[in-house]
């Protein structure tokens, strides 16, 4: 069964199915690639927990930058908000995202977190 969930014409905030969990890319809100990275990885926290996951779920992340002159900038807010030794498969690259001011997208799978 798949569940679409925050459901619009061109997409869906989250996909289920088969226990694993598809978000679409988030990005986040300020000036500088710190406040964006921060606030898209805070949404991302609250997507994954409304689909009954977290964190320490997350399969795979890609991460879209606009500049790749930004990548340790992102990186120091990345590497602390990954909780140890629960790194997911990652990529990063750079390309032309959406609106001129966004310098991060970041795209999430993972797994749901069943209860024991």
């Amino acid at each position: 069964m798949i569940e679409r969930i925050h459901t619009g014409d061109r997409m869906s905030k989250i996909v289920k199915h088969n226990g694993t969990i598809y978000l679409c890319g988030q990005v986040g809100a300020g000036d500088s690639v710190t406040e964006q990275t921060t606030d898209c990885l805070s949404r991302i926290d609250a997507l994954l927990k409304e689909a009954g996951s977290d964190r320490e779920h997350i399969l795979q992340a890609i991460v879209w930058l606009s500049d790749m002159t930004h990548f340790a900038e992102m990186n120091a807010v990345w590497d602390a908000w990954v909780p140890a030794g629960h790194a997911p498969a990652r990529a990063c690259g750079e390309a032309r995202l959406a609106r001129e001011a966004l310098k991060v997208e970041i795209i999430v799978t993972a797994a749901e977190k069943h209860s024991n």
